[in-house]
């Protein structure tokens, strides 16, 4: 290359500037190499290859397998290899192309500049023990204000929804401790620490199930699914058939599973 790729010191080795692009773009060109057989086969109408696929955490086991078995089924040449994370994570690693594309969650507060296919909207609710508040229907922002909570780190979606909708009524949330694994999140309302802002379709998915049904809260807080992949980078045809296949399979398990604060806003 004529430049130092590499500097060795003491302390090991690490990449220069220049060895980090290098890095980059042989990664990019192996694995234009590695999707050649899969382009060639494709000719032939057989779809085949591997996708990188990211699922949201929060979504759940249950519907991830679901989608991943829908998947197989319709697609048994397709080898899924699927990374599990927080949307703002799996964002990120779309936009670096070490993902093909990812289901996340996001809000009007989210930045757009990956394409995205829009599925369903999903509303927020409070998770609480007994002791902490009154079980009910639903909860005022100005009440939940007063409750202590356990919640995510500020970069995911869920706490940036919360954040700026208690901004915008004047308010801020007691936040008793961050916790960004959801089964921990739900563990700490459960021994009564605090109170935590969550998705209602998830509380059974994430062991939730002993405690009160979620407060829907007022006015309503919202995050949309969507699939998002890079706006620059062309999928390949294995990649193209896992977005086509998703949205039909995702509105399918919704469907089936009657979830609580879903609304289907996609189109298939």
């Amino acid at each position: 290359m004529g430049v130092e790729l590499l500097h060795r010191s003491a302390r090991g080795v690490r990449a220069t500037c220049a060895g980090e692009i290098f890095y980059a773009e042989a990664t990019e060109i192996l694995r234009e190499l590695d999707a050649i057989p899969e382009r060639i086969r494709s000719i032939e109408g057989i779809v085949e290859g591997s996708v990188r696929l990211g699922i949201t955490g929060v979504l759940g086991p249950r519907m991830t397998m679901s989608l991943v078995t829908g998947c197989r089924e319709a697609l048994p040449k397709v080898f899924l290899k699927l990374v599990v994370s927080d949307s703002t994570t799996l964002k990120e690693q779309v936009s670096a192309r070490e993902l093909d594309m990812a289901i996340t969650f996001e809000s009007e507060l989210s930045p757009n500049a990956l394409s995205r296919r829009v599925l369903f909207r999903q509303r927020l609710c409070l998770a609480v023990h007994p002791q902490l508040a009154t079980p009910s229907r639903s909860i005022s922002l100005a009440e939940l204000a007063k409750i202590p909570l356990v919640m995510p780190s500020k970069h995911t979606v869920v706490r940036k929804v919360l954040d700026h909708s208690l901004a915008q009524h004047g308010l801020s949330a007691r936040i008793e401790t961050e916790v960004d694994d959801i089964p921990s999140l739900i563990a700490a309302v459960r021994t009564g620490l605090g109170g935590a802002v969550i998705m209602a379709s998830s509380v059974a998915d994430i062991g939730g199930e002993d405690l009160p049904p979620p407060m829907l809260i007022e006015p309503p807080l919202f995050v949309t699914a969507a699939i998002v992949s890079s706006s620059d980078a062309p999928l390949t045809r294995a990649g193209e058939a896992v977005g086509a296949l998703l949205p039909s399979l995702i509105k399918r398990y919704l469907q089936t599973e009657d979830l609580p604060g879903v609304d289907w806003v996609g189109v298939e």
